[in-house]
């Protein structure tokens, strides 16, 4: 347990640092742990030092660990959402970070209503433009928010977006402040004030903060 936490402390003051570097607050990033690779054990470990933000990448796999745990934390799915899955996704989970699509978007609606919850989404933006990343491209984000705002039983709270895997996480700063960016432009266009941008991990979490991220996903880093 004590690794876990001095893990989680470390962490946390790379956090603050950063943001004292870039003039932002701590209080102002949101630090969702990633417990994919995680036993139930070390998860228990990490809320009894103090954490209260899970996030998973499937939705089959948070299922085991959400009988076990429940609502003791609050649930962020991660990873990419195949529609089959949305049902058991919009039961379990506060915030779904990759939704990139209107067929998606679509059926996050019709089961959130089925169950009268109103699901609280973040849009997934490609911003490296690899391939094998999930995201909508950002020059058609702005189509994909008119479209999915449309849907009575879905919030959108911002962006989130996954850096390319490089040696060197100034590499990845441009993605992030893209995304920024982008959020910005948003919020000037259809005049909202979309806050929330999902951005940053373990390898590249302090870049982010920089650039503006208010939720970093940091598994490695905690349960090395």
């Amino acid at each position: 347990m004590a690794m876990i936490a001095e893990n989680l402390k470390d962490v946390t003051q790379r956090i603050s640092r950063s943001c004292e570097k870039s003039g932002r607050s701590p209080d102002d990033v949101k630090l969702i742990c990633v417990t994919k690779e995680a036993e139930l054990s070390q998860i228990e470990e990490a809320l009894a030092s103090g954490v209260r933000n899970i996030g998973e990448n499937r939705v089959q796999d948070a299922l085991v660990k959400h009988n076990a745990i429940g609502g003791r934390a609050i649930w962020h799915l991660i990873g990419h959402l195949q529609t089959n899955k949305v049902k058991d996704a919009v039961r379990i989970f506060s915030l779904i970070h990759s939704v990139d699509s209107v067929r998606l978007a679509k059926e996050i609606d019709a089961q959130a209503k089925r169950i009268d919850k109103v699901q609280e989404i973040l849009i997934q933006v490609n911003t490296s433009g690899e391939e094998s990343k999930f995201g909508v491209a950002p020059d058609e984000t702005l189509k994909l928010f008119k479209e999915v705002r449309l849907y009575p039983d879905i919030s959108i709270s911002g962006l989130m977006t996954i850096a390319p895997e490089v040696d060197d996480p100034e590499k990845a700063r441009p993605c992030f402040r893209k995304l920024r960016e982008l959020r910005d432009e948003l919020n000037s266009i259809l005049n909202t004030q979309y806050s929330i941008l999902s951005m940053g991990m373990t390898n590249d979490f302090e870049v982010a903060v920089e650039e503006g991220s208010t939720m970093v996903r940091i598994g490695r880093a905690i349960f090395k």
